[in-house]
């Protein structure tokens, strides 16, 4: 190791091979046969259960939990993949605390709810061990549909469209599928190339054809995809990164968060991926609690998330900024960025107070300074391109129903479309549900 945690400047090699396998292991070990038969035995399988509510895919957690628990995990499987195909991952990355679990009865009786994240990944991934698949491809119909970006929104359309008879094109500009899953979540909640793994398993339904490399506006245009296919379904994501306006963004080691982490989800070896002694990051969702630990877990010695408002506000969940904490990271609320100094590459980040006004967020004329030499904003995302002819909400596709455009045959899902959470769970829910609004259009239901 010719590095260390207290090395100036962004380099490699802060940590030994040794350490950076530790720090990246499975944040949360599964559970074995006989500890999933406990946990699932704290379940009281309620009648209208708020966890099926909670749960974007609407997945019966009281049946499948009972199937655990009755020593049937494939049985268990099955019910959660035929609402969420992508149950695996959904069980490594869910919110469930503001989610299921935070509904659960036992929650709000003991403060302990049935780990309900937990059991899904014991069930999935003992179906998706035995490298079988639970659905069987229907007829086919005739029909070829489109699918833009293989995130979790497009894959769930895919996978259902495709069940249902249909011949599917997934396009998608990155080299492999998997979109978020794949690029843009913290490789210590899906370690072991599981991403890869679930898009093959998921693929084994057939009728799906992947076209990488292919970006919507480069490649073809929507019109282009419209005369060749019966029904175009759009779940790219979103591509652009929100600036931040200020003095000094451009200067060198002044990067959206999104680009190191799907640096380091590629990388082959991590010891070879440069990181800052001193890393600042700006935002306080997900995306930033995934930038801060990782930088962490590389071996900068800090690692600090400064969000303008206060922490309750803070879009990342509390076990998420929990987490952060535990593994070092600082996070400073109510302190917007005005400006980034250095000469050429970034040293200090310049901060102001705020606090709530009349008119909203205001920027007070207290500030303060970090050090840094190397800043990750993660302050939101945009559209890189919007299809011509289409309706935005805001920045996002305007949708309605169960993802219809404002383009006949053409529906959309996931972060591009206006509406949702920017969930994992959620992109799937809005991909399974305008599959079947596709499939309900074509054969004319």
């Amino acid at each position: 190791m010719t590095n260390t945690p207290l090395t100036p400047g962004v380099v490699a090699g802060r940590l030994d091979t040794a350490h950076l396998a530790a720090n990246f292991a499975d944040v949360a070990p599964p559970l074995g046969p006989h500890e999933a038969r406990v946990a699932a035995d704290r379940c009281y399988f309620c009648f209208d259960a708020p966890c099926v509510t909670a749960c974007p895919t609407a997945i019966d957690i009281p049946l499948f939990i009972r199937q655990i628990s009755t020593g049937t995990p494939e049985a268990a499987a099955r019910t959660i993949f035929a609402q969420n195909i992508l149950g695996g991952t959904c069980a490594r990355v869910c919110p469930t605390e503001n989610l299921c679990e935070g509904s659960c009865v036992r929650e709000a009786a003991e403060g302990k709810p049935v780990e309900i994240g937990a059991l899904q990944r014991f069930a999935t991934d003992t179906l998706m061990a035995g490298n079988t698949h639970p659905f069987a491809r229907a007829a086919a119909t005739g029909r070829k549909v489109a699918v833009v970006g293989a995130g979790p929104a497009g894959l769930a359309a895919a996978h259902r469209l495709a069940m249902l008879g249909h011949a599917v094109t997934l396009y998608d500009a990155k080299p492999k599928a998997g979109g978020l899953n794949e690029y843009g979540l913290a490789a210590y909640k899906v370690p072991d190339g599981f991403a890869q793994s679930e898009v093959a398993w998921l693929m084994q339904i057939g009728g799906i054809t992947v076209v990488n490399g292919w970006a919507l506006g480069r490649e073809g245009s929507l019109d282009d995809l419209r005369a060749a296919h019966d029904a175009v379904f759009l779940g790219m994501g979103l591509a652009g990164v929100n600036a931040l306006g200020i003095t000094g963004e451009q200067m060198d080691q002044v990067l959206p968060a999104t680009d190191f982490i799907r640096e380091l989800r590629q990388a082959s070896d991590l010891a070879h991926l440069p990181v800052g002694r001193d890393v600042v990051v700006i935002g306080g969702g997900m995306t930033a609690v995934d930038a801060a630990v990782q930088a962490k877990l590389l071996g900068a010695e800090t690692a600090t998330i400064v969000y303008r408002r206060e922490r309750a506000q803070m879009p990342a969940s509390r076990h998420e900024q929990d987490h952060a904490t535990a593994s070092g990271v600082k996070i400073i609320t109510s302190a917007a960025p005005v400006a980034i100094h250095g000469a050429g590459a970034v040293r200090e980040v310049e901060f102001a107070y705020t606090k709530a006004g009349a008119k909203g967020l205001e920027v007070t004329s207290q500030t303060f300074r970090l050090k840094a030499d190397q800043v990750f904003t993660a302050i939101g995302q945009a559209l890189a391109e919007t299809p011509s002819g289409l309706a935005l909400d805001g920045r996002k596709i305007a949708v309605t129903g169960a993802g219809r455009t404002s383009l006949p045959n053409v529906w959309a899902g996931g972060d591009c479309a206006a509406g949702g959470d920017d969930l994992t769970v959620t992109a799937v829910a809005e991909g399974r549900d305008a599959a079947m609004d596709i499939h309900a259009s074509l054969m004319g239901a």
